[in-house]
């Protein structure tokens, strides 16, 4: 079993990819057939796996949820880190902070147009965490 903590730089709200990262660990773990799983380490921030083709796919979707899930909303009590911070937990809690991928011929067995995704919520630049585990 290999595990390694991941890094990302991340430019401000959107979709972040990071496939190519995540095979590198998948190669160095030396297994060829079991599992990937990748666990974003915040609570503003998440994962997905996306089309990695067409970029106007990732534009769409984060639109759509950035209407879904819009700043200044008046619900919204928790508001001290700016107004982009509750919206963050919530578009976090509606898509996923991890991933299980299978791996077979010590690749990850992802479709031709699917890539692995940081979806980042807030607006500012900075960097993530994000863990890799690779088992049989």
């Amino acid at each position: 079993m290999t595990a390694e903590r991941l890094r990302l730089a991340v430019r401000g709200q959107g979709l972040h990819e990071f496939t190519e990262q995540v095979q590198r660990v998948v190669e160095s773990s030396g297994i060829a057939e079991g599992l990937c799983t990748v666990f974003v380490q915040h609570t503003s921030a998440s994962l997905v796996i996306q089309e990695n083709a067409d970029p106007s796919a990732r534009r769409d979707l984060e639109q759509w949820l950035n209407r879904l899930v819009p700043e200044a909303d008046p619900l919204f009590t928790h508001t001290l880190e700016g107004a982009d911070d509750m919206p963050s937990h919530v578009k976090s809690v509606l898509t996923a902070t991890s991933l299980s991928i299978p791996v077979t011929n010590g690749r990850l067995a992802l479709g031709t147009w699917q890539g692995i995704y940081l979806w980042e919520h807030r607006h500012a630049p900075g960097r993530r965490s994000v863990v890799v585990h690779v088992g049989p």
